[in-house]
């Protein structure tokens, strides 16, 4: 079991409990899954570009991502429905907390000018999504071997009921919240 995991059974869930007045442990919020996803909208002039986008996802994530294609044609992107432009992978159980730890301790205090992350990217039913700008503050990524910078979207998708009790897990999770 990760440590991440271990932390939230012993000192998380309490704490909610003690918070939120919770009658059953079920009701407690737990983390359901993470999205990682890069939106590469040059791969329509240049397809090589989204198979560096695909090793580093696999790198940083620990498992394939899946090629993601466009659902509709749109004219002056010169898109047309199907062709691929992005990968995504989603991490579920063990591997979700291995990321989560990874994300929260390593890759954001990496980050230039780290001030915490904004904490109105809640989306209304306690899920959190958040925008890096560049791959190479995860320790996988050889800063050596990438062609060019790219940003991808976190989503961390929770069982809260609230954007309050979202957040609430998510800070007592290590989530370095500014505000």
């Amino acid at each position: 079991m990760s440590q991440m995991k271990e932390y939230y059974e012993k000192e998380v869930m309490p704490a909610l409990v003690d918070t939120f007045k919770y009658g059953n442990i079920m009701q407690v919020p737990k983390l359901e899954k993470i999205v990682l996803n890069i939106g590469m909208g040059e791969a329509i002039q240049n397809i090589k570009v989204l198979d560096s986008a695909v090793v580093e996802l696999t790198a940083v994530a620990g498992q394939r991502p899946v090629i993601t294609r466009a659902k509709k044609s749109i004219a002056a992107f010169k898109l047309r429905t199907g062709m691929p432009i992005g990968c995504m992978v989603t991490l579920r159980k063990h591997r979700m907390y291995d990321f989560l730890n990874k994300l929260v301790n390593i890759a954001l205090p990496r980050v230039r000018d780290f001030r915490g992350v904004s904490g109105n990217a809640m989306d209304g039913r306690g899920n959190y999504s958040l925008g890096i700008k560049e791959q190479i503050i995860f320790p996988e990524i050889d800063y050596d071997k990438i062609d060019k910078i790219k940003g991808m979207n976190i989503t961390i998708v929770t069982t809260a009921k609230t954007d309050e009790e979202g957040k609430e897990l998510l800070k007592k999770l290590g989530m370095p919240f500014k505000n």
